[in-house]
């Protein structure tokens, strides 16, 4: 299961998107496109759902861990009688890997001291290697394998970027269990934090999207929804929602807004394509091994008819 953050249903090219994401293709083309996934246009609480099977609420997320309240739904705890799909998997023979993104842990269990019980090994994944928090630096990232602290094998002067680490080490888990135990089932949840921020793209796959979006947001909505329509992953009668009175049309935007936004979407688009594509030459190794279903799911409520409130501060 593939999660990523804060990114549109009409993002990615298996859902008529401009972000190339060539594996994600392979695997839609090869399988099925299934888009009513619903999230919670919330990161911890769409992660708690998805991997509880239920109504976030219900498992003690109805909003960040930050942010976690002595209210019903919002304590950022799971009730032990929920169980959570990992465990369910292992308990049933599965081997279970987490890796990349958490935040789902309590802010106030978070030291290498734990408690542990409701980190991700706590709650069924036997392996576990990314960060526990929001959001982590892409070249000094916060990384934890199990339950310890750990810092990256080099830095970014040797070419260290967070997301091939992560990558790699998914594609790596997956390897060692197919050849040493290759009857066994797996659970992979690969959830990689490119597309939140902070948007720490490598320069090499920002300047792939440079001049893509300079067409504007009304532009890439139209032609976003078109492809949309084409592919059969919206209604062929669906209209486009109106745009928000508080977004100008591009051809009336600010300076700042104009000047800066294409640079903005040609970083943020390019950080969620680089795990994906840099991973491509080896993920063609481990895709057929995943003889499940493979899901690829957003934590965004954003849809091609529905663009992102603007926000245009100076400096």
């Amino acid at each position: 299961m593939i999660l990523l953050d804060d990114v549109g249903f009409g993002a990615s090219t298996p859902f008529g998107g401009p972000v190339r994401t060539p594996t994600a293709q392979r695997l839609a083309d090869g399988g099925l496109r299934y888009n009513r996934f619903h999230t919670t246009a919330l990161c911890s609480p769409t992660r708690a759902a998805l991997l509880s099977g239920r109504n976030h609420h219900a498992v003690g997320m109805g909003s960040i861990t930050e942010t976690a309240t002595s209210a019903p739904g919002y304590t950022g705890l799971r009730p032990n009688t929920c169980a959570p799909l990992a465990e369910t998997l292992r308990l049933n023979g599965y081997a279970t890997a987490h890796v990349g993104k958490c935040h789902e842990v309590p802010v106030w269990e978070t030291s290498p001291a734990g408690p542990f019980d409701r980190w991700p090994t706590g709650n069924g994944f036997e392996y576990f290697y990314g960060f526990l928090g929001g959001e982590t630096n892409q070249y000094y990232p916060d990384l934890v394998e199990g339950t310890a602290p750990i810092e990256p094998d080099r830095g970014p002067a040797d070419g260290y970027h967070l997301m091939p680490d992560l990558a790699d080490r998914m594609i790596d888990w997956i390897r060692q269990g197919r050849s040493l135990t290759p009857d066994r089932p797996f659970f992979a949840y690969f959830a990689p934090g490119a597309t939140h921020a902070p948007h720490h793209v490598p320069r090499e796959w920002a300047d792939r999207y440079k001049g893509k979006f300079d067409g504007g947001w009304d532009r890439l909505r139209e032609e976003t929804f078109a492809r949309q329509k084409r592919l059969g992953v919206v209604p062929p009668d669906a209209t486009l929602t109106p745009r928000h009175d508080e977004i100008p049309a591009w051809t009336r935007s600010t300076r700042c807004s104009s000047r800066c936004s294409p640079g903005r979407w040609r970083c943020t688009r390019a950080s969620w394509s680089t795990p994906t594509t840099t991973s491509a030459g080896s993920s063609t190794r481990w895709t057929p091994w995943a003889s499940s279903t493979t899901r690829w799911c957003t934590t965004s409520s954003a849809t091609t008819a529905r663009p992102p409130r603007a926000r245009c501060r100076a400096r």
